[in-house]
C-alpha cells in the first residue's frame, strides 16, 4: 500500500473526474488511459492482499463490505442484494440472477439502479441508455466467432505443450499453500469443457435452453470418477473439445446468437457462453505454468 493513502485516494477520484471530463470533450482514447491507470492501482494495491477462501471467513469479509458501504449512502437495493448473495455464499452456493441481479451505474453522478434503466437518471437527468451495465466479469465480451472457435481449438494444444515430459507425480504434486496440483487445473478444465458440450448440445436442440448454474470450481478435488492419471485426464478433456467443436462448425453464423436463461447470469447467448468458457480457459494457463515454476 502507497505510505500516503490520502494522496492515493485523491489521484484515483481525481483520475475517475479526468476520465468523465474528457469523455464529454469527445476524447474518449485519453479517457481510456486514465480509467485504465485507476483499475491498475486498485489492482495493484489488492493483489498483494490475502483474503481468505474459507466460506465463513469470505461470507464475513462481505458483511464487513456492506457495513463500510452503508456508511458511505450506497443504494439500499444494492446493499441488499449483497446481502442476498452472502446469504448463498454462506450456505455454500451460488447467488442466482434472481437474487443479485445486474447492476446498472450512471456515468455521469453514479447513481444505480438493479434493473435496466427507462427513465433519465434522477439525480443527473442522463439518459437511461448512458448507464453502464456490470456483468459478472469481462468473459462475456462476445468474442466473433471465428475468433472463439480458433481459441479453442488452441487451448488444448497449449496445454500440452506446457505438460509435455511432466511425470504423474510432478502433475500430482500439491503446491506448498495447499491449492491445486496440475492434476486439479488438468480436471477443472476437462469439467469445464464437459459444461460447455452439454451446453452447446442444449443450443442445437432448443430454440430457448434453461442453462443451471455449475459450480465447475468446486469439482477440481472430487477424485471420484476420474480416469486414472493426470495424462488420462487431459485426454479425455482433448477428446471432448474436438467433439464440441465439431458440432460448433455445424452451426450458421446467425445461431451464434440464439438465447437462453441461465439460472446464475440471466439471459445470454451462445456466442457470450462460447466467449465464456474460452476466457475463462486463458486464466488457467498461467496457473498451470507457475506450479511447474
Amino acid at each position: 500500500m502507497l505510505n500516503d493513502k490520502s494522496q492515493w485516494t485523491d489521484t484515483l477520484i481525481h483520475l475517475f473526474a479526468l476520465a468523465s471530463r474528457l469523455e464529454g470533450e469527445g476524447q474518449y482514447n485519453l479517457a481510456k488511459l486514465m480509467r485504465a491507470a485507476a483499475d491498475s492501482l486498485c489492482r495493484r494495491e489488492t493483489y498483494p492482499l490475502d483474503i481468505s477462501g474459507d466460506k465463513d471467513k469470505l461470507t464475513a469479509e462481505v458483511h464487513k463490505a456492506i457495513e463500510a458501504l452503508s456508511r458511505l449512502n450506497i443504494n439500499a437495493d444494492l446493499l441488499a442484494a449483497m446481502k442476498h448473495g452472502a446469504d448463498f455464499l454462506a450456505q455454500g452456493k451460488l447467488s442466482p440472477i434472481t437474487a443479485t441481479p445486474h447492476p446498472y451505474v450512471c456515468r455521469g453522478c453514479g447513481s444505480i439502479t438493479l434493473s435496466s434503466p427507462v427513465e433519465p437518471c434522477p439525480t443527473c437527468g442522463a439518459w437511461a441508455e448512458t448507464f453502464q451495465k456490470f456483468m459478472p466479469n469481462y468473459w462475456f465480451n462476445d468474442l466473433e466467432p471465428s475468433a472463439a472457435f480458433e481459441r479453442l481449438r488452441q487451448t488444448p494444444l497449449v496445454v500440452e505443450k506446457l505438460i509435455a515430459g511432466l511425470s504423474d507425480e510432478m502433475m500430482n504434486q500439491s503446491p506448498s499453500d495447499g491449492g491445486w496440483a496440475i492434476r486439479n487445473t488438468l480436471s477443472h478444465l476437462r469439467d469445464a469443457q464437459g459444461v460447455l458440450d452439454f451446453r452447446v448440445d442444449l443450443f442445437l436442440k432448443e430454440a430457448h435452453p434453461i442453462l443451471e448454474s455449475k459450480a465447475v470450481f468446486a469439482w477440481a478435488k472430487n477424485e471420484s470418477e476420474r480416469p486414472p492419471s493426470a495424462r488420462d485426464i487431459f485426454e479425455t478433456y482433448r477428446a471432448s473439445r474436438a467433439e464440441t467443436l465439431r458440432k460448433l462448425e455445424s452451426f450458421a453464423p446467425s445461431d451464434w446468437d440464439r438465447v437462453g436463461e441461465h439460472e446464475e447470469f440471466g439471459t445470454v447467448t451462445l456466442r457470450q457462453q462460447v466467449s465464456y468458457f474460452t476466457a475463462h480457459e486463458s486464466t488457467h494457463l498461467a496457473q498451470i505454468r507457475a506450479l511447474i515454476q
